[in-house]
């Protein structure tokens, strides 16, 4: 179907490029653009095919990854990539490379360079591919398969951020619910919380690169990302914030200056006792609107801990993870932000967190730098 989001798979291994490719043919929306045993036939066969997403995998002979990332940005090439990552040996580095090169995200292959069990990140990579491909299509004056025909295509509903972003797109944006009851009068900002999915690591390159380096107010933050990268994530914002970020370790203290982004596979909570210094909390208790760590956990945390004195800041991403609570730090008092349609890759969070009358203010990414600095340093 002409408005169906192509895929260029790209992975050395022709098992690995069927399996992927018999997942995105499942999928409704997703079509097999071509697929490329290497960089160097990804690149010849880019103009030919024009697809709106590359799924890349980076270990591969005579042009690898981030080779291919490397005559990409050479070439002025926009179509977006999402990365097939394997753990082994130095892979969150070299993941992190391709993010700093302008790949837009990655998923983790379960076992190694060929994953027979691939199709147990289905969900994270087809809402990866649904999110980038269409952004771009978008951005090209494209059209995306409409949700009539998603739904003509697709079985019974189910719960996952897919179903969740095609039940979002069938219905027209809706005016923001009443807000909830405030229980106390908003207060100085002592905490900045973030919870952001799809689209991630981009904006958040965006937002901290762009932070007050005088901002006195600790900011922790939640990112969908598994565990063995939230190390070398960390460490990559480290390199262009002027604030220090790293991942967050159980007992971390919350202070001035500081950034923590909570470990992949861990919950991450905020915990405040007496007069002492509140501390960060890792746990391995059960997903929460399907993810863990989940924005709706640690928005729940900041809000006991700090009632009316938190900032709460829901970013781009499919579903509905941190929509709910960032409705508690409203009602405790806190501040909110939400990202806008126009500048999310996927404007399904901060959505649903705006159509439930939980976001005060929606900011672009461009503008969400300035506007946390100007509400946190903002006495009240």
């Amino acid at each position: 179907m002409a408005d169906e989001i192509s895929v260029l798979i790209v992975d050395d291994s022709a098992l690995m490029r069927n399996l992927i490719g018999h997942m995105i043919e499942d999928t409704p929306g997703l079509v097999v653009a071509e697929k490329a045993m290497n960089g160097r036939f990804a690149l010849q066969k880019i103009p030919r095919v024009n697809p709106d997403v590359i799924c890349l995998d980076l270990e591969m002979p005579e042009m690898n990854g981030i080779e291919f990332l490397k005559e990409r940005k050479k070439s002025g090439i926009e179509i977006p990539v999402v990365i097939l990552s394997s753990i082994a040996s130095r892979g969150a580095e070299i993941t992190m490379e391709a993010l700093s090169l302008g790949a837009s995200d990655f998923i983790q292959k379960p076992s190694g360079s060929v994953s027979e069990d691939i199709h147990v990140v289905k969900d994270t990579l087809i809402s990866k591919l649904l999110g980038y491909g269409g952004s771009y299509r978008k951005s090209q004056g494209k059209k995306v398969l409409t949700p009539a025909e998603y739904e003509a295509k697709t079985p019974a509903a189910k719960n996952s951020d897919v179903a969740v972003h095609f039940k979002l797109a069938a219905a027209a944006p809706a005016a923001p619910a009443q807000p909830p009851v405030r229980a106390r009068y908003p207060s100085t900002t002592e905490i900045i919380a973030i919870g952001i999915s799809t689209g991630g690591p981009d904006a958040l390159r965006v937002v901290f690169s762009n932070i007050d380096a005088d901002l006195k107010v600790p900011i922790v933050v939640v990112q969908h990302m598994p565990a063995g990268f939230t190390n070398e994530f960390a460490k990559s914002l480290d390199r262009i914030c002027p604030l220090d970020v790293k991942e967050a370790e159980d007992g971390d203290e919350i202070r001035s200056g500081r950034i923590l982004i909570a470990q992949g596979n861990k919950h991450l909570e905020v915990e405040k006792k007496g007069y002492g210094p509140a501390v960060a909390r890792l746990s391995d208790s059960p997903q929460v609107s399907g993810h863990r760590p989940s924005a709706d956990v640690l928005f729940a945390s900041v809000a006991m801990a700090y009632t009316n004195h938190v900032l709460g800041v829901i970013m781009t991403g499919m579903g509905r993870d941190g929509a709910q609570h960032l409705g508690t730090i409203y009602k405790e008092g806190g501040m909110t932000l939400g990202q806008d349609e126009a500048s999310a890759v996927v404007y399904g969070m901060p959505r649903v967190a705006y159509e439930l009358g939980h976001v005060m203010e929606q900011v672009s990414l461009n503008n969400m730098a300035r506007r946390i600095c100007d509400v946190a340093k903002t006495a009240r």
